[in-house]
């Protein structure tokens, strides 16, 4: 299967929402989107709530997320018990 190609859907530009990554021709940040996923939206809720992001964008975004992380160190980090 090939990857969607984030790049043809997300850009940064420092004069929209200082430079934060957001999908094309929209306001929406890649962080926002996320943020709506992890609370619980489905891909249906943000289709029917925000008509500028598209299935694709929406790829797009979990594309870009999973090229952040791979080039990311992670560290496993536990609640202190004290």
């Amino acid at each position: 299967m090939p990857n969607t190609d984030w790049r043809l859907h997300i850009h940064s530009d420092p004069t929209v929402l200082n430079g934060k990554p957001v999908l094309r021709d929209t306001r929406l940040a890649v962080d926002f989107i996320l943020d709506l996923l992890a609370a619980g939206w489905s891909e249906a809720q943000l289709l029917d709530n925000y008509p500028g992001i598209s299935a694709e964008g929406l790829r797009a975004v979990y594309a870009f997320a999973a090229e952040c992380l791979r080039e990311e160190a992670l560290y496993s980090l536990t609640a202190n018990q004290g």
